[in-house]
């Protein structure tokens, strides 16, 4: 506990040398990945594509082009490591030995670590770093990939399956193991010049020698953070209950803007917080590193002095800004926060959890809850028919284990579905047709061109019953694959369609869709408001619960695919119902939490 809070002290010490360090690394990473950027999309326009999507990524390794992006993004990796997590390590490494320094120097000796990296065992650091450090919250990890996170959609596919969670669940224990194993290996990279693979086995020597050590200063250390945070926050509540005291009529008058300070100040404490301990981790693991090896007398740690006038005065501005900005909030409440949900809720595989997948039974109770629009999913059967039917087979829902483009119609008809959620409902598998009779005039559908049939032909065969059926403002086709997308937009305009993704790279918004669907981890705000700026919507799928519903009803998303309408419903509802507090909370969560 005290080395933990001896650490937090000469970190604190230090805070003018962690700004400027933090703004100069955050420009010059910044100025690097927009060279990076600018030189792939000159490479992507080479090909005639303003994107790279998940529905044609085979482009990135089948072509010169795709590779060379690729490279590009290895080297973003690269360079994150380098700036973002070598230069805290020498920057730590300069202040445990007391040692002078200047920004410059700090730079000069992180980029001189470069080539270390250059060879299979020191990109499987970058790697690990970058993409498998974020997924299991264990290690060090560069700040472009920190939210790292399994897509929802396949996250939710391996909590239902049990075989599927147990692998998952080995999976990240195994790369836990790893992580702890291997911790030290990158300031054996930095700050000894080891070799990748002397730098592993040290590491891992080093971990198996003083395991009990390394658990005992983890909690001291998770331990002294807790003390801390709690300190501040009762100083916080006595400050509070003084101020409040002194000049509580003055409160009660002004009672949201005082809220809406007071949410700020919490806001910026935290960032401060974060701001500080993540290079105070950095300090803590360098000096475990020297420790365990018997190396204390190459640390003096002596407690710098510090510029300890740069943080009152930092603190001073800050909370005068916060200020400003809680009045000016206050004054223009109205017009920034509204209780109006413009968002409209489509109800997935017919009915959601409302009804048998995929039925026409499924249409009909998301017409009753409401909804705006039904997804379905259609397949081409044996005998040029379409059916609606999400798996590959029909094996989950009706026991046989055969492809709709196995079978004929008549055979498919023969099926009964019986649905888990649903098993005392048996249903028919029904026709495309039957769906667009059901929803005419009622809801709009969104049919995704499905499985292995998804082609021109469905293109066309779907677009021939749409206007049969005289429902060209009532249907959506869309597909997670951009090549029927395209050509569907370009051979019939007079419909709409949405083009799905999970991960892109490039213009998306300008890809030849009426709609973008992004699903969840990717629908950032950068990411909606570049397609709404080409006058193109946005879907989110699937956003099923309660947090993730009520975080994209609150976006400026205009639709969210899901499973659970009636949840969504109520939350609309509650969302309709909020006080001004609750408003501006939820604002707070959507733009600095979530």
């Amino acid at each position: 506990m005290k080395d933990s809070l001896k650490t937090w002290r000469s970190c604190i010490g230090s805070f003018g040398d962690i700004v400027a360090y933090q703004l100069l690394s955050k420009t010059v990473l910044s100025l690097l990945l927009m060279l990076l950027q600018k030189l792939a999309m000159l490479v992507l326009a080479s090909t005639g594509r303003v994107a790279v999507t998940t529905g044609d990524f085979m482009f990135l390794f089948t072509t010169w082009q795709g590779v060379l992006l690729l490279l590009f993004g290895f080297i973003s990796l690269y360079f994150y490591v380098v700036i973002d997590i070598n230069t805290k390590i020498v920057f730590a490494d300069k202040l445990l030995k007391n040692e002078k320094y200047t920004l410059f120097s700090l730079f000069k000796d992180s980029v001189s670590t470069l080539p270390r990296f250059f060879t299979p065992g020191g990109a499987l650091v970058v790697l690990f770093i970058s993409l498998l450090a974020p997924l299991t919250g264990v290690g060090i990890y560069i700040s472009l990939t920190k939210n790292l996170k399994i897509p929802t959609f396949i996250s939710s596919v391996i909590q239902a399956t049990p075989l599927y969670r147990v692998i998952y669940s080995f999976a990240i224990v195994l790369l836990v193991a790893v992580a702890v194993l291997l911790i030290f290996s990158i300031f054996a990279i930095v700050i000894d010049n080891l070799k990748a693979q002397d730098a592993f086995s040290l590491s891992r020597r080093l971990i198996l020698k003083n395991w009990k050590t390394y658990l005992k200063q983890t909690l001291n250390y998770c331990l002294s953070a807790a003390v801390g945070g709690f300190v501040a926050i009762v100083v916080g509540l006595v400050l509070l209950v003084i101020v409040a005291c002194v000049g509580a009529d003055l409160i009660k008058e002004h009672e949201r803007m005082c809220v809406v300070f007071l949410v700020l100040l919490i806001i910026a404490a935290v960032a401060l917080f974060n701001f500080i301990g993540s290079f105070c981790y950095i300090v803590r693991m360098s000096r475990m590193y020297y420790t365990y090896q018997d190396r204390e007398d190459e640390i003096p740690f002596k407690q710098k002095k510090g510029r300890w006038l740069v943080l009152p005065i930092t603190g001073f501005i800050t909370v005068a800004l916060l200020f400003c900005s809680a009045f000016v909030i206050d004054t223009r409440f109205d017009a920034i926060f509204s209780n109006e949900i413009p968002v409209l809720i489509i109800a997935h595989r017919g009915g959601g959890t409302e009804a048998p997948e995929n039925t026409v039974e499924g249409i009909r109770k998301a017409i009753d809850a409401g909804a705006y629009g039904s997804e379905i999913d259609i397949q081409r059967t044996a005998d040029g028919y379409y059916v609606v039917n999400h798996d590959g087979t029909f094996s989950r829902l009706c026991g046989v284990n055969k492809k709709p483009e196995e079978m004929t119609l008549t055979e498919i008809k023969n099926l009964v579905i019986s649905d888990p959620l649903f098993p005392d409902k048996p249903a028919q598998v029904a026709t495309f047709e039957e769906m667009v009779e059901a929803a005419k005039g009622k809801i709009v559908l969104f049919v995704e061109l499905k499985g292995n049939t998804a082609d021109q032909q469905m293109v066309d065969d779907a677009v021939s019953i749409i206007r049969e059926h005289r429902m060209q403002e009532e249907c959506v086709l869309i597909s997670l694959k951009y090549d029927i997308i395209d050509y569907a937009e370009t051979t019939y305009p007079d419909i709409r369609y949405a083009y799905l993704m999970f991960a892109s790279f490039g213009d998306v918004a300008s890809l030849n869709c009426d709609y973008l669907g992004l699903e969840e981890e990717s629908a950032t705000v950068a990411t909606v408001d570049a397609i709404h700026s080409q006058n193109k919507k946005v879907l989110v799928w699937t956003p099923n619960t309660e947090s993730s519903q009520r975080y994209f009803l609150l976006s400026e998303a205009d639709a969210i695919i899901t499973d659970n309408i009636s949840l969504a419903n109520t939350i609309v509802q509650e969302l309709k119902e909020r006080s001004d507090i609750m408003m501006f909370l939820d604002w707070i969560v959507k733009n600095f939490v979530s």
